[in-house]
């Protein structure tokens, strides 16, 4: 019985990508909406909370 995994890695930095952008293909319909959802301004249609806090800005 052996006890190592042996033909992975072990230096391998991450498991997954790096962000979830990764996941989606650029023909993807997904991003069409994103785009369509970052143009609205959600302040004038009544949403609270748009504005992030000074803590929030990098």
């Amino acid at each position: 019985m052996k006890r190592c995994v042996e033909g992975d890695d072990r230096k391998q930095v991450a498991l997954l990508p790096e962000c979830v952008d990764d996941y989606i293909g650029q023909d993807n319909p997904v991003r069409v909406i994103d785009v369509f959802v970052d143009e609205l301004e959600l302040e004038v249609l009544g949403f609270d909370g748009t504005n992030p806090a000074l803590t929030g800005l990098c």
